[in-house]
């Protein structure tokens, strides 16, 4: 699995109707997220700022999931929470992976 990671920003005031709306997740864009070769998507918020971690089969996973019917359907419906780019994709920044300690305690029984 290949480990990503990512920031996004909320517009002022957005939190609990993004968190709503994350409560709810269609199931149809949960299936598109399993095509698409993401296997995990956590999300962590410090309002304005949520950081997104995920692990997904292959590099192209993410594109492949933001080209589909559905999730330009969930854009739509996160517009009003999230701030955008002008080419309409989520103003998102990447993150490089630095660091991973990696035990066996989530393995004892």
């Amino acid at each position: 699995m290949i480990r990503k990671a990512f920031t996004m920003r909320l517009k002022p005031g957005a939190l609990a109707e993004y968190k709503r709306h994350h409560d709810n997740i269609w199931p149809e864009l949960v299936t598109e997220v399993d095509k698409s070769g993401i296997a995990t998507i956590t999300t962590f918020e410090q309002d304005p700022v949520l950081f997104l971690f995920s692990e997904i089969t292959d590099e192209g996973a993410w594109d492949r999931l933001w080209h589909t019917e559905i999730h330009d359907r969930w854009a739509k419906v996160m517009g009003p929470y999230m701030m955008f780019r002008e080419d309409g994709i989520v103003d998102a920044g990447e993150l490089r992976e630095i660091f991973r300690c990696e035990t066996n305690a989530g393995k004892k029984g």
